[in-house]
């Protein structure tokens, strides 16, 4: 009966691992999506002030604006994601106590790290949107 009783919360920690695998590859997928958006919106800006053109206008600047609320909302949830795996082996399965090499607290300060990231993102988001705004 305890063999029983053992697999089957081993097969239900395989399939929270599964899980947290794939958050992990999903989180890569965002961050090389943001790389790229940073890099397009950086080659728009020097080629914009290379030709001495204006970037100010309403359907650039509305595109600008929708793109980087998205970002904000896959920079949010990509923090919060990563929340929850510091959470899970800091407090659920206990890893840190049992693998005491492992980097816990570079963990959560990397928590910390993107949840900043995330605020000055979406402080740029708010100020384009008004940016926006001021332009109707």
């Amino acid at each position: 009966m305890e063999r029983h009783g053992a697999a089957a919360v081993a097969v239900r920690l395989r399939r929270r691992l599964h899980l947290l695998h794939g958050l992990r590859l999903r989180l890569l997928q965002l961050q090389r999506l943001l790389i790229m958006w940073s890099l397009g919106l950086a080659c728009k800006d020097i080629f914009a002030l290379r030709n001495k053109k204006d970037l100010h206008t309403q359907d650039n600047l509305f595109i600008i604006v929708m793109v980087d609320w998205v970002v904000a909302i896959f920079m949010f949830s990509g923090a919060c994601s990563s929340a929850s795996l510091t959470i899970f082996f800091m407090w659920d399965v206990h890893f840190c106590e049992a693998y005491p090499r492992l980097a816990c607290r570079q963990f959560a300060l990397s928590v910390v790290l993107a949840f900043i990231t995330w605020l000055l993102q979406a402080a740029s988001s708010f100020s384009g949107f008004w940016l926006l705004v001021s332009l109707f």
